[in-house]
Parts: C-alpha cells; structure tokens; sequence
C-alpha cells in the first residue's frame, strides 16, 4: 500500500532527527573550537550538496525562487552556527532542552505569517513537552552558561522561522538552499577560524558530521515540511533533546540529572502517542476522502 502524505512526512522527520541528534556529540569529538567546526561543516556540506544540485541540476530553482530561497539558505547558515556556538558554551542536554522551544516559535510564525490553524493535538503535545523540558531546568548546570543558552534559544526561533518559511513556500528546493546556508556559514566562520591545525581524526569526525549528518538530518528534516504542517515537523526536533542527551551520556560520560532524565522520557512518551494519533486521524481520512491529500 502506498504512504500517505502524513506517513511519508513522518518517516522523514523521524529519521532526520535521529540523525541530527548526532551533533552534539560529533561536535565533543571534534576537540576544536566552535569557529573551526562551524567552518569546515559548512564547508563540507556546501561541497556535497553543490555537487549533487550540480549534477541534479537543481541549481535552476534558485531563479524561480530567489529571495525566499536566499531567505531560508540565511536562516540555515544562522542555525548551524548558533548551534554549534551554543554547544561550545553550554552543556549539550542545555543545548537541546532549550531547543525544545522550536514548536512554539513554528506556531507562532504559521499562524502570524501564513494563518495557518495549529491543531488541538499539537498544542496540547507542545505544552506537555515544555512542562517536561521544565523539569530539566530544574536540575544543576542552567546557571553560568547564559550566552550557550542565548545561542540555543536564537537557533530555536531560526529553526521555526526557516520551517514556516519552507511551508509557505514549498517549491524551495532543501537540498540547494541547504548547500548555500553551508556556504554562508563558512564565510562567516573563516576570519575566526583556525582551519589548518587539526590532526586527521579530528578531520574525520568533521568529515564524518559535514559530508553525511548534517546533509542527510537537514535534508529529510527540510523535505518533511511539503508533507506536515512546520508545527508538528518543529515538534520532532524535541527526540533531540532525549537523544542527543543520551549520545553524549553513554559515551563520553557527560551525565544528565535525574530531572533531565524524567523530562526526556515525558517528552518521547508524548511524541509517539503524537506520531500514533496522526496517523489514526490519517486513516480516518482516507476512509473518508480517499485520493485527496491533506498537505499540500
């Protein structure tokens, strides 16, 4: 049986956030500054995704679609720098706890920006989520990290604004307006940077992070929003709050709180019972209008 609309944007925005949820701890291995990692990512995924655009020939969407996709190629290069910024500055459950507010900035801007209704369900996830991130701020380590928090919480509203905006204007190619954010990242890195003093593993861990994750997260994540409302695709990005935790737990040691814990399990009870409630109401109308997708 075919995937719906709901289905196939599901399974986009599940595994590209699975595999974004990855950044944190690739950016701990890479044992740089933050400047020098944001440089060569975004580097490296300018490289190949301007190759795959290239040979796709994608780059002519660019010409139907200039400013917004100028727009959203901004915001993409903003994200990635403030996120990295912010992991530098700030421990990474920090990072994606405060990320977690990506859902209420998607929200506010779709229903300011393109008067789209937020569903019921959604809303309700959304506050359930946030009363989980809640506990998180209640454990050690919020306190003395203030400008780490500031770059995630700038990210958070970036990564709503680049979501509505590819809602609004779905005919935006993700793969090119993703290789011209890694571009601008880099120009702006480069004064800062120290690109030519690592040793190879630390090249690797940021082949690893420019050339296959963060092309692949940010592509699958983009791609979902022709299939979901920007809400609920923002309202995935909270899996990295759990996930992203738990990478860098497991194996470099860097040990949440209890309330960090708690928070993470609400969060990821609550998005699968999101994810189950959406495709029932998928079925449902199926069932009912069979043949007319619901997102467009």
């Amino acid at each position: 049986m075919q995937a719906s609309h709901y289905q196939r944007g599901l399974v986009m925005v599940v595994l590209g956030v699975v595999c974004l949820s990855f950044d944190g701890l690739l950016i701990r291995l890479a044992r740089t500054d933050g400047w020098t990692i944001v440089f060569w990512r975004g580097l490296l995924m300018f490289c190949v995704l301007g190759l795959l655009c290239w040979a796709g020939k994608r780059l002519a969407t660019l010409c139907s679609n200039p400013f917004s996709s100028l727009a959203s190629a901004l915001l993409l290069g903003l994200i990635s720098s403030l996120f990295v910024l912010a992991v530098m500055n700030a421990n990474v459950a920090n990072v994606v706890v405060i990320l977690s507010t990506a859902p209420l900035f998607a929200a506010l801007f779709s229903r300011i920006f393109l008067g789209e209704n937020v569903a019921r369900r959604t809303l309700v996830a959304i506050a359930v989520c946030m009363l989980g991130m809640g506990l998180v701020f209640m454990g050690d380590g919020a306190m003395g990290m203030l400008a780490g928090n500031l770059y995630a919480l700038a990210a958070a509203a970036a990564i709503g604004g680049n979501l509505t905006l590819l809602r609004r204007y779905p005919a935006i190619d993700p793969m090119t307006v993703i290789a011209g954010g890694g571009l601008l990242s880099a120009a702006i890195a480069l004064p800062m940077a120290s690109p030519l003093t690592l040793d190879a593993e630390r090249y690797g861990v940021l082949a690893v992070m420019g050339l296959i994750q963060m092309p692949l997260a940010t592509v699958l994540i983009n791609s979902a929003t022709r299939y979901l409302p920007s809400t609920e695709v923002a309202l995935f990005y909270l899996v990295e709050t759990a996930l992203g935790t738990l990478w860098v737990w497991w194996l470099l040691g860097e040990t949440p709180t209890t309330s960090t814990l708690i928070g993470g399990g609400v969060v990821i009870l609550v998005l699968v019972l999101h994810a189950w409630r959406g495709l029932h109401l998928e079925r449902q109308r199926l069932q009912l209008y069979p043949g007319v997708p619901v997102h467009k």
